[in-house]
């Protein structure tokens, strides 16, 4: 099977407000799909649908061959990594990576290189209040790294990182897409996605209006750069006339 996630007619309303509108989408395995579009676009609602925290009005999700429904088990399968993490702060990273073990029960391989290579293991013990932004991100990504997932779902995952660990996070995006992992991205950084995405997926007004590989989207809008694919797709007069 060489899809990781299937999506088919999903819709989503919040009162009177359409939200996603009989979207189709399909994430092959092994590949960085890039989810691009403006503000509202309902990117955010897209991702929580996958992660089972909002629930569609209609359509089908299959994550790997599985369809999403009242189990919730699939998500053990995935690294998530939100936008911001919100984490009891309280706790110390160490604390938080210990009671999430725990929670699996000893059942899943443990990655910790990405705490090593981001250099934060000297942050562990303390508080997580007390720690910068930069540092929270650095165990939001570490702790979305940490069970070996088939499945990345990163959110503006570079967000207040410095350049050297937003290039280790780069780094090990790549290494892990080539060694078969499925990545999920959204970032407003349209340089950052190309860099990293294989694929595009455009959203617009709760419309998937292109899914298909980054250079096809390049030739169709007739653009050297994502950025300014994107920003044809986004003209009316432009969309119009491509899609």
């Amino acid at each position: 099977m060489s899809e990781m996630i299937e999506i088919s007619g999903l819709s989503k309303a919040f009162g009177p407000i359409e939200v996603l509108r009989s979207v189709d989408l399909t994430v092959r395995r092994g590949r960085v799909l890039a989810i691009v579009g403006p503000n509202g676009a309902g990117k955010t609602t897209l991702i929580k649908s996958i992660l089972g925290l909002t629930h569609p009005d209609t359509g089908r999700i299959v994550i790997d061959g599985v369809a999403i429904g009242d189990d919730d088990a699939y998500r053990a399968r995935i690294g998530y990594m939100p936008q911001i993490g919100r984490f009891p702060e309280n706790l110390s990273a160490r604390d938080l990576f210990a009671m999430l073990k725990d929670l699996r029960g000893g059942k899943s391989v443990v990655d910790e290189e990405l705490i090593d290579r981001l250099a934060i293991r000297d942050q562990l013990d303390k508080p997580l209040r007390v720690l910068s932004g930069g540092t929270k991100q650095k165990v939001n990504a570490a702790l979305a790294f940490l069970f070996s997932p088939d499945l990345f779902i990163l959110d503006e995952p570079t967000a207040g990182l410095d350049p050297l660990s937003s290039s280790i996070l780069k780094d090990a995006i790549l290494a892990l897409r080539s060694a078969g992992k499925t990545f999920v991205l959204t970032s407003h950084v349209m340089s950052e996605l190309e860099e990293l995405a294989d694929d595009v997926a455009f959203l617009l007004n709760g419309r998937m209006l292109f899914v298909g590989a980054l250079d096809d989207l390049k030739r169709i809008t007739h653009q050297v750069t994502l950025e300014r694919a994107v920003a044809s797709l986004m003209s009316p007069v432009t969309a119009g006339r491509i899609l």
